[in-house]
């Protein structure tokens, strides 16, 4: 009887250990941490990239949550801000969004309206890779 409980409770910790190693979640994830202006990508569960974003200034908000990339557009011009480009342009919860921007000296602290901006060449690998992953996650924390 003792040898079963031994080989049970090392098959659990086998079967334990897969869990851990294995991928959180399948997919792009794109984690937003609006204190530290950062973004983590994790493709598979795992780590891919970490870039500087802005999120929203004074007077704005950037909201928190969890959300499922909606429309994608390669470029977009906004309907509230005179037009302003938008490029790869994700959306993600009605107009917010996450795009490329050319107000790149701002990345790394709070400068937008509400939408979550990268520099454009950081955008458009997003983009490209929730593209050909069939879509993204967004997970934004204050």
């Amino acid at each position: 009887m003792a040898g079963f409980h031994r080989a049970r409770t090392a098959f659990l910790g086998v079967l334990l250990t897969g869990i851990l190693i294995e991928p959180a979640s399948a997919g792009v994830v794109a984690r937003i941490d609006q204190s530290r202006q950062r973004m983590r990508v994790y493709v598979d569960g795992y780590p891919a990239y970490e870039w500087p974003v802005s999120t929203a200034r004074r007077g704005y908000v950037t909201p928190s949550g969890r959300f499922r990339v909606g429309l994608m557009a390669p470029m977009w011009r906004s309907r509230k801000y005179h037009g302003s480009p938008m490029p790869h342009a994700m959306f993600f919860r009605g107009g917010y969004a996450i795009h490329g921007t050319y107000a790149t000296g701002a990345l790394g602290r709070r400068a937008s309206h509400g939408c979550i901006r990268l520099s454009p060449g950081h955008a458009a690998a997003l983009f490209g890779l929730a593209r050909s992953r069939g879509g993204a996650t967004v997970v934004i924390r204050d």
